[in-house]
């Protein structure tokens, strides 16, 4: 069990990523690509991604464990702000706390394989070297991938703004996926080992992730800005589908001047009887409409206590801007349906 404690100060410094992090879903997607269980959900995207991957695993493997513990520094805190920050952070990783977490990482297996050992000799190169991989694995298993996790990472923010607004951080915490149960003044989760995180008025950054599954996973380092990285909200079972232009021929549906209204009335996120009540239809209308956009890759959906919610995905916002000839069009996500997913490999 992890347990998050509260003060009445971090309630009020809770916040959630303005979109997911390039490094965390790299790692995480690196537990996934090993993970043979959740077959149903990732396997097209695992046979996708090997074709594409010429050897940036090595080094990877050294680092992250199928189960237990993965170094700190290979997910700095910057890498919120987009991947060369990230990777900026990683390569500036001081000396002793290289040192600390490789030597971590080396008592939770009988040997600690050399290419990571190598790491622990302070060479600015060694760690150029493994953010060199790092970019080359992001670059084949998650950059095509990009515009649909963020897409559901955007969903999830909005699901989780709501809450805020309906009931407070209470509620924002009490609305997270159900292996997290917040029991006030603490957060508690399924975990693999009992780990106690006191916040201590720092507050906590929530980071929806695509590729985590099954319990989320927070910093080994107390010291470390507090984050709790946790799944997605999850209507659908994610996999790699083919290529497309932009949305398919589903969009050309997308035609006259209620469909405009819809999707305009979409934008900030909006249950299906606002919907309704925004584009002054009926609400069998906004359901039919939401759908129609939904296959089109213009909207997501997800639910949100008794009813649902639907955001524009990145396609739908550029399309509603004007600036939809400007999205480019990489391997799609299929919605196949649900799975539960197995759990990464937390930080123990």
């Amino acid at each position: 069990m992890l347990r998050i404690h509260f003060t009445g100060r971090d309630l009020g410094a809770v916040r959630t990523a303005a979109g997911p992090d390039p490094l965390w879903e790299s790692i995480l997607s690196f537990h996934r690509l090993r993970d043979r269980r959740g077959a149903p959900a990732f396997g097209e995207w695992r046979t996708e991604t090997r074709v594409r991957l010429k050897g940036e695993t090595r080094l990877l493997g050294a680092l992250v464990p199928r189960r237990g513990y993965f170094p700190d520094f290979l997910t700095p805190p910057q890498g919120r702000f987009g991947l060369a920050q990230g990777l900026e952070a990683l390569r500036a990783t001081p000396g002793e706390q290289l040192r600390t977490e490789l030597a971590l990482l080396g008592s939770g297996s009988p040997a600690l394989p050399a290419r990571a050992g190598a790491l622990s000799e302070d060479d600015p190169a060694d760690l150029g070297r493994l953010a060199g991989a790092l970019r080359a694995y992001h670059r084949a298993a998650v950059e095509p991938y990009w515009p649909h996790i963020r897409a559901r990472a955007e969903a999830d923010r909005v699901v989780r703004g709501r809450a805020l607004l309906d009931g407070g951080a209470d509620e924002l915490l009490a609305t997270l996926p159900p292996m997290i149960r917040w029991r006030a003044p603490v957060l508690e989760a399924d975990y693999p080992v009992d780990r106690e995180l006191f916040l201590d008025g720092r507050g906590l950054l929530l980071q929806p992730s695509f590729f985590c599954r099954g319990t989320p996973v927070v910093y080994r380092d107390p010291t470390l800005p507090p984050v709790l990285v946790y799944p997605v909200t999850q209507v659908d079972a994610p996999a790699a589908a083919g290529r497309g232009g932009g949305a398919g021929p589903s969009l050309g549906r997308l035609v006259g001047r209620t469909r405009s209204a819809v999707l305009s009335a979409i934008e900030h996120g909006t249950t299906t009887s606002e919907l309704a009540r925004r584009a002054e239809v009926s609400l069998a209308s906004a359901s039919q409409h939401a759908s129609v956009l939904r296959e089109a890759g213009l909207v997501v959906t997800l639910r949100h206590g008794n009813a649902v919610l639907h955001t524009l995905t990145p396609l739908g916002a550029a399309l509603l801007n004007g600036g939809a000839q400007g999205v480019p069009g990489p391997k799609g996500i299929r919605r196949t349906g649900t799975t539960s997913g197995t759990a990464p490999s937390p930080r123990t």
